[in-house]
């Protein structure tokens, strides 16, 4: 979280090219006050010029992808994993598919654009666009898979004779003949066809370049079929202008971009194809405080085509000027250069350069476009220490003034508000009236006093039968997304209710923010509590009141009640000799969000530890119910082996471990291996000393990750060995996909031994 307090908030809508430099510079020169928030629906970003690259096999997904989870942490940036839907512009607001709107102070478009398909009928449906990427990569694996699986020879479409259809249909030739030879099937790869409504490839390249790749094309037995528009997709033909029709068994689709339908709702001013217009600074000619850049951006006076190469140098420009809007300094136009170098990869080792007028071709232009793109990654994938680079252009006495105005404007909001201790630090009542009157909390009827009455405290009446389960769990944020994070702590410290079989019933929140503007600290507060309140009622509980206070970071916690029947109560201490230990979710929170702090994690590691840490144990706990479970916790700081030796020695009984066995989150093994491991990993390591470890385990990155901590982990239950198959079952059909039998519970050995590890199981214990 930020030191200083925010007073401005930057909002990055895409994770394009342009906003990966902006991301990278402002993380080398930061704006004390400015919070940034990228909103992308991709973690890992795709470099346009490598994408044929990937396709044709000489680069891997990481090479080719700049992973925005350690960009934005070296920027200090949110990220936040979503789609958006709109924007509120007058209220200055971006409107996502599944959180809360986001505000904004100014905003940037950076989202890139899609080959247009609703123009043509049966486009959508039945052909494949090459972008979003994110979406061609999937459905272009199963292409090759289908070729391959095919009886006969596949026919293989490009629609789009531009740079992009060329490129791709040399790349794809490439690709399937390496899969078909590697089948041990040389010389039986598709069939492929560029269709296009030009009357030449490459339209917009001299006469010279369009030669060299006619040349090419001919060469390598690609048919093309020029100047005859595609005015129908089926699932195996596309129709062509002229009324002919041309079997195709898929058809891949790379015609002239079109923009984002949600721009032109907003209300932005947008050419005739939706783009979004701006004047040479990048703004926005209706709104100023939104600026655009990359492929969604026409720029006024400079028209140019969709290339990567223009986003690329939006990039500098675009944050020179947002930088000037916060410092109050005249900006700056952008003039984007009229020659610039082409290279054009023909899939096979070799790449066509053209500037101007000016080509050439052959292996030695592949290995400069290769050397020029690997740079350009590397300034992503390679970050640099904080303060390891001077800012550049940074020394002018305009830039000085205008961080002299924020400081200032900084040292006047600290001598307005002097922050106070004890109740002092209270958030303001105005403003937590405001966010619980927006959020209309449910009530329930055995609520006598919540949240709806100016008591000192809730009160509620507790069902005659019922024992009281009382909980408490409180913890700093792990991501900078209070909507999010609510639901993560929520679900952690339900956990604890869910384990001893109980249904939660009432909750009261504690919440510390970060201190601000009022208005900056009531939309983080309103964040936290909505993602809170959507976790508590789908659990069937109430928020009855709570505290809230402010710090220096986000802080957030529950303390729950729950209701149990006598004998439906499930403690750590009813382990039984013969059972089998089952674990409902996999393990690596603690050591991935360690990485992710050293910006070590993979994006998409860290998206499938929040998927993770987002799912309920509810419906969990009810299956290990049902299936004869006598004992449960949940797996949280301690680590998997902590708990587990709680439970054995409440049961006095032991067991034996299968390693192997224990699901893992991605990433998990390979931020182990490095010797990533979370802050209170070396106390929960001491819980190994009661286990005897297998030699051959003893220095293996898995079993650390046995005592590593977790957030909102999974649930650890002794099920009856009768049992386990069909709990496993059910639990897998609910969502606990990675849940699995990891262990045997023995008798109290007469050594004393509570575990023993080992790599595997024997087959019969083994689920």
């Amino acid at each position: 979280m930020h030191a200083s307090p925010v007073i401005r908030d930057l909002v990055l809508v895409g994770g394009g090219h342009s906003h990966a430099i902006l991301l990278r510079r402002f993380g080398m020169n930061p704006l004390p006050g400015l919070r940034i928030t990228l909103i992308s629906r991709e973690i890992h970003t795709p470099y346009s010029g490598m994408l044929p690259g990937l396709i044709a096999g000489f680069y891997t997904f990481d090479e080719a992808h700049i992973d925005l989870a350690p960009l934005t942490r070296f920027a200090g940036a949110r990220l936040y994993n979503d789609e958006v839907a709109g924007l509120d512009l007058e209220r200055r607001l971006v409107l996502l598919r599944s959180r809360p709107p986001v505000p904004y102070d100014l905003l940037s478009i950076n989202v890139g654009s899609s080959p247009k398909t609703a123009e043509v009928l049966g486009a959508r449906e039945h052909a494949t666009p090459v972008k979003p990427i994110h979406n061609f990569l999937p459905r272009w694996h199963r292409v090759v898979e289908r070729a391959l699986g095919s009886p006969t020879r596949s026919r293989i479409g490009v629609v789009g004779a531009g740079a992009g259809g060329v490129e791709l249909i040399l790349a794809a030739q490439a690709a399937l003949e390496r899969a078909f030879e590697k089948a041990g099937r040389r010389g039986e790869s598709p069939e492929l066809h560029l269709v296009a409504a030009s009357a030449e490839v490459l339209p917009t390249y001299p006469p010279a370049v369009r030669r060299r790749l006619e040349r090419i094309l001919r060469a390598r037995r690609i048919q093309t079929h020029l100047g005859q528009p595609v005015v129908e997709v089926n699932a195996r033909s596309v129709r062509l202008a002229g009324g002919s029709e041309l079997a195709l068994d898929e058809t891949l689709w790379a015609t002239a971009a079109s923009a984002a339908p949600w721009l032109a709702a907003s209300g932005l001013d947008v050419d005739a194809l939706g783009f979004v217009r701006v004047r040479p600074t990048l703004q926005s000619t209706s709104h100023p405080e939104v600026f655009a850049a990359g492929d969604i951006a026409a720029v006024e006076g400079h028209p140019r085509e969709k290339a990567g190469v223009f986003a690329v140098r939006q990039g500098r420009p675009l944050e020179e000027n947002i930088r000037r809007v916060f410092e109050s300094r005249p900006l700056v136009p952008f003039i984007p250069q009229r020659k610039y170098l082409s290279l054009i990869g023909t899939g096979d080792g070799r790449a066509v350069a053209s500037r101007g007028v000016w080509s050439c071709e052959g292996r030695l232009v592949w290995k400069v476009k290769d050397w020029i793109d690997r740079r350009f990654m590397r300034k992503f994938s390679e970050l640099p220490d904080m303060g390891a680079e001077a800012p550049e252009e940074g020394g002018t006495a305009r830039e000085a003034a205008g961080r002299t105005a924020i400081a200032a404007e900084l040292q006047k909001m600290a001598e307005r508000k002097m922050r106070c201790s004890g109740c002092g630090a209270k958030v303001g009542a105005t403003s937590l009236h405001r966010v619980l009157e927006r959020l209309s909390p449910r009530t329930r009827a055995d609520v006598v006093v919540g949240l709806d009455a100016p008591d000192d405290a809730a009160v509620s009446s507790v069902p005659p039968g019922k024992l009281l389960v009382q909980t408490v769990d409180e913890f700093p944020a792990l991501i900078d997304d209070p909507y999010i994070f609510g639901k993560i702590a929520s679900n952690h410290a339900l956990g604890d209710v869910f384990a001893m079989g109980a249904e939660p019933w009432t909750a009261l929140a504690m919440a510390t923010l970060p201190w601000g503007p009022d208005e900056k600290m009531e939309a983080m507060l309103e964040d936290l509590l909505r993602g809170s309140l959507e976790v508590l009622e789908a659990a069937g509980a109430v928020l009855v009141g709570g505290h809230t206070t402010e710090g220096t970071r986000l802080v957030f916690g529950l303390a729950v009640s729950g209701l149990v029947d006598p004998e439906r109560v499930l403690r750590k201490g009813g382990l039984l000799p013969g059972q089998i230990l089952v674990l409902t979710k996999p393990l690596g929170t603690g050591a991935l969000f360690a990485a992710e702090m050293r910006q070590k994690a993979r994006g998409r590691w860290l998206v499938g530890a929040i998927e993770s840490m987002l799912r309920s144990n509810r419906d969990a706990a009810r299956i290990l119910a049902r299936h004869g479970a006598t004992a449960c916790t949940d797996v949280t700081g301690f680590g998997l082996v902590g708990h587990l030796v709680e439970m054995l020695r409440a049961s006095a009984v032991s067991a034996r471990l299968q390693a192997n066995d224990v699901p893992l989150l991605e990433g998990a093994l390979e931020t182990a291996s490095a010797g990533i491991h979370s802050s209170l990993f070396p106390q929960n390591a001491r819980a190994l000393r009661s286990a005897h470890v297998d030699d051959d385990l003893a220095r293996e990155p898995r079993l650390a990750l046995l005592a590593d901590p977790q957030t909102s982990g999974g649930l650890l239950a002794g099920i009856p060995a009768a049992d386990v198959d069909a709990c496993l079952a059910e639990l897998r059909r609910a969502g606990y996909a990675p849940a699995a039998a990891i262990g045997v519970v023995e008798a109290r050995s007469s050594e004393g031994e509570l575990i023993r590890i080992e790599r595997a199981a024997p087959a019969a214990a083994r689920r």
